[in-house]
C-alpha cells in the first residue's frame, strides 16, 4: 500500500475516490451548523469540525453507499448526520474528560468554557435527527438513534469502570462498542440500508463497521503504550497517568501476582502515581505479553471485518476498505 507515501494512505485514496460527495457533505455541514440567533453555536462547531480530522465516519457511509450502488443524495445527509453526532459527542466528551487539547488545537471547553460545548453539542444531536428524518427513512432514523443511545451509554459506563480493577475485558467492549463502534458500524449499515441493498449485504456492512471501530479503538489503546509520539500525536503513558482502564492493563491484572496486583490498585484505583511508575507499569505489561496480546486482539477483529466485505460484490471502494482496515492494525503491527 506505500504506506510511507502520504497520498497512498487508505483514507486519503478513499478521500480523492469521494471527493465530490464529501464536499456535499461538507457544505451541508456547514449550511446545517449555522444559527440566527446564536453566532456562538457556528463558531463553537467550526472549531472542531475544520481541525483537520479525516471525515473517517462520513466516508464510510459515502462508501457503503456507494458499494451498494446507490444513485440518490441522502447519503449527504447520512453521513452529515453521523459527523453531527461524532462531533457532538467530542464537545461533550472533552467537558468529561477536562480535556485541554484536541487534533492539536485547544478543546473548545477550554477556548469558550463548558456550558457553550455541551449546549452546542446538544445543538448539532438536534440537528442530526433533523438530517435523518429529511431522508424519510425509519429503518435509518432507529440505527442512528440506537447509535446515539449506545455511545452516551458507553460513556457513562466509563465513569464507573475507567478506573476500577474489576472492570475486564466484556465490560471494556462494551465501554469501546459504544466509545467507537457503535457509529462506525451505524455509518455503515445506513449505508446499505439507504440504498436499498439486500439484508445480507447490510448485516455484512454493520459487522464491518463493528469489528473496524473495536480493532480501531484497541489499536489507539495500544498506541498509549507502544506508540511513537512524534507519529501517534499521542505522549506514552497519558492513559496510565489518567487512571484509564484499557485493555493492556486489563490483561495485566488478570494475570497479576499479589505485588503487581497492589501496584495497579496504588496508581489505577487510588491515582497514588510517583516517579517512575510509568516504567514499572510498562515493565509489567511487557513480563505478561500483554501488549502484544492486545495487538493479537486488534488483529482478529481487523481480519474478523475484511471477512464481513467479502459479502459484497467486488468493487475498487470493497479494496479501499479492505486496505483501510489493514491500515489500522499496520499502526502497531
Amino acid at each position: 500500500m506505500g504506506l510511507d507515501q502520504p497520498s497512498a494512505k487508505p483514507h486519503e485514496t478513499l478521500a480523492e475516490t469521494l471527493a465530490s460527495d464529501l464536499t456535499a457533505v461538507n457544505a451541508l455541514i456547514r449550511e446545517r451548523m449555522a444559527s440566527r440567533h446564536a453566532p456562538r453555536i457556528p463558531e463553537v462547531t467550526a472549531h472542531l469540525v475544520e481541525a483537520g480530522g479525516k471525515r473517517l465516519r462520513p466516508m464510510l457511509t459515502l462508501a457503503a453507499a456507494a458499494l451498494c450502488g446507490y444513485q440518490g443524495r441522502h447519503h449527504i445527509h447520512l453521513a452529515a448526520t453521523v459527523e453531527f453526532i461524532h462531533t457532538a459527542t467530542l464537545l461533550h466528551d472533552d467537558v468529561v474528560d477536562e480535556s485541554e487539547q484536541r487534533r492539536g488545537r485547544p478543546t473548545a471547553n477550554l477556548l469558550w468554557d463548558n456550558q457553550s460545548s455541551v449546549l452546542v453539542g446538544d445543538y448539532l444531536f438536534a440537528r442530526s435527527f433533523q438530517l435523518m428524518v429529511e431522508t424519510g427513512n425509519l429503518r435509518v432514523l432507529d440505527i442512528l438513534a440506537n447509535a446515539s443511545a449506545t455511545i452516551a451509554e458507553g460513556e457513562v459506563l466509563q465513569l464507573s469502570a475507567a478506573q476500577s480493577l474489576a472492570t475486564d475485558e466484556d465490560i471494556y467492549l462494551q465501554i469501546i462498542r459504544g466509545k467507537t463502534a457503535a457509529l462506525f458500524s451505524a455509518a455503515t449499515e445506513v449505508g446499505g440500508v439507504i440504498a436499498g441493498a439486500p439484508e445480507e449485504q447490510v448485516k455484512a456492512l454493520f459487522e464491518f463497521g463493528d469489528k473496524l471501530g473495536l480493532a480501531f479503538q484497541i489499536v489507539d489503546d495500544l498506541l498509549d503504550y507502544r506508540g511513537i509520539p512524534g507519529v501517534t500525536g499521542k505522549n506514552i503513558g497519558d492513559d496510565f497517568r489518567e487512571r484509564k482502564m484499557t485493555l493492556p492493563v486489563i490483561k495485566a491484572v488478570a494475570m497479576a501476582d499479589d505485588e503487581e496486583r497492589a501496584f495497579w490498585r496504588r496508581t489505577i484505583e487510588l491515582g497514588d502515581q510517583r516517579p517512575g511508575d510509568l516504567d514499572e507499569a510498562l515493565a509489567i505489561l511487557n513480563r505478561h505479553d500483554a501488549l502484544d496480546a492486545t495487538r493479537e486482539a486488534a488483529n482478529s477483529y481487523a481480519a474478523h471485518a475484511r471477512r464481513s466485505l467479502q459479502v459484497l460484490a467486488p468493487h475498487p471502494i470493497r479494496d479501499m476498505l479492505e486496505d483501510l482496515t489493514d491500515y489500522v492494525v499496520e499502526r502497531v503491527n
